[in-house]
């Protein structure tokens, strides 16, 4: 191509009003829901095809990235980079996932290997729905979505993907990836060598999880 302030009811006495004889009961307040932690919401082994296998790797972040300085040093410094510059954005929790039919592509970008195929995820949970608004525009893990004028071949954005407003997708077989914001949450999806069918339901997985 972060994480969650708690609602707090605010009760405000208007100034010169009688006090009541009668107790008056306080409103009840239901807790929020809490988020989706990034780890749940990511691709799990039931999202994708028989004959994928998880890399070991699979997980926080960071514990990616420290496992792949072995492997892959230039790519995990790049992406520790990237991490870094989203944690400043108001990254809060952050978890990959990646499935591949044979283990050498663990350690490719994304899994994305030659004719192998795979399955790789991304979730980052933000503060706040801004924070994550504004991340996913800057881009992803160096994935930005493209000027809404300038859609190129295989590129889409907006509603059209299914994956909302904040959304766009890139389809150019054997890679086809889409990155989106949704709640809290900004996700990246990216399958290689699987048919559009298997894409479309490994983003959708995802979507379903993000609250």
């Amino acid at each position: 191509m972060g994480r969650y302030p708690l609602v707090v009811a605010l009760v405000s006495v208007l100034a010169g009003c009688q006090i009541s004889s009668t107790p008056v009961a306080a409103p009840i307040v239901s807790p929020t829901t809490p988020h989706t932690a990034a780890a749940a919401a990511a691709l799990q082994a039931a999202d994708v095809p028989a004959g994928l296998q998880p890399c070991p790797s699979s997980g926080q972040l960071a514990a990616y990235l420290t496992s792949l300085q072995t492997s892959n040093p230039t790519l995990a410094q790049r992406l520790s980079t990237q991490w870094q510059a989203l944690e400043k954005a108001g990254a809060q929790d952050a978890a990959i996932t990646l499935f591949a039919a044979d283990p050498t592509a663990c350690s490719a970008e994304l899994a994305a290997s030659g004719t192998v195929k795979s399955a790789a995820s991304v979730v980052i949970r933000f503060s706040d729905e801004g924070q994550a608004d504004r991340a996913w525009e800057a881009g992803i893990l160096g994935f930005a979505p493209p000027a809404p004028g300038d859609l190129p071949p295989g590129v889409a954005r907006g509603t059209s993907t299914g994956l909302g407003q904040s959304a766009w997708t890139y389809k150019n077989p054997p890679v086809l990836l889409a990155c989106w914001r949704k709640a809290v949450f900004a996700a990246l999806v990216v399958v290689t060598n699987l048919d559009d069918v298997t894409f479309k339901a490994a983003a959708a997985a995802i979507d379903a999880r993000l609250n």
